[in-house]
C-alpha cells in the first residue's frame, strides 16, 4: 500500500460515498480526508467527478435537504478539480468491468489522473481493486489515510516549523 510521495501532488479521486460519508459524519476516515483536503496541502490535491457531485446532491436532496447550503458552502473548502462527466463513447468502453452506475466513476478518475480512488464501495469496486489494469489504486478511506498519514505529519511538523 505504500506509494512514494512525489513531488508533484498525488492525486486523490473521491467517490461520492467517501464525500457524503465524510460530510454527514463528523469522525472517520472519510471525514479526516475532508477535514485534511480542507487544509490545502500542496502535496495533495482532491478530485471528484461532475458524475459524483450530482450523485451527491441527489442523495441529500432526498434524505437531507436541509443540508444542501452547508454542503455547498463547506464543499467549496474542499478545493476540489471537478473532471467533466465522460463521453457516451468513454463509458461504453468501459461497460461490463462494473456496475453500470459506477463506470462514470471509473472513467472520471482515469480522465482525472487519478492516483488513488477512493471508496467505500467494497461491494463493487473489490472486485476492481484486484485487477491491477488501472493507472490508480483503488482504496477504502482508511486505507488511504494510512498509506498518506506519515506524509501528513511530516508536512505539518514542516509547516509548524516555518512559522
Amino acid at each position: 500500500m505504500k506509494r512514494p510521495m512525489a513531488k508533484e501532488a498525488v492525486r486523490v479521486f473521491l467517490d461520492s460515498n467517501v464525500i457524503l460519508s465524510g460530510f454527514i459524519s463528523d469522525r472517520g476516515a472519510p471525514r479526516i480526508i475532508l477535514d485534511i483536503l480542507c487544509l490545502k496541502l500542496p502535496f495533495l490535491q482532491g478530485i471528484t467527478g461532475r458524475y459524483n457531485i450530482a450523485e451527491v446532491e441527489r442523495n441529500l436532496a432526498k434524505k437531507i435537504p436541509d443540508a444542501i447550503p452547508v454542503y455547498k458552502q463547506y464543499f467549496h473548502e474542499l478545493n476540489l478539480k471537478i473532471v467533466p462527466l465522460p463521453s457516451a463513447e468513454e463509458v461504453l468502453n468501459f461497460s461490463g468491468h462494473i456496475s453500470g452506475k459506477d463506470v462514470p466513476v471509473v472513467v472520471s478518475a482515469i480522465n482525472g489522473k487519478a492516483d488513488f480512488l477512493i471508496t467505500g464501495d467494497k461491494k463493487d469496486f473489490g472486485k476492481l481493486k484486484m485487477k491491477r489494469d488501472y493507472p490508480f489504486m483503488i482504496v477504502s478511506p482508511s486505507e488511504f489515510l494510512e498509506s498518506i498519514i506519515s506524509e501528513i505529519v511530516k508536512s505539518l511538523e514542516s509547516e509548524g516549523a516555518h512559522r
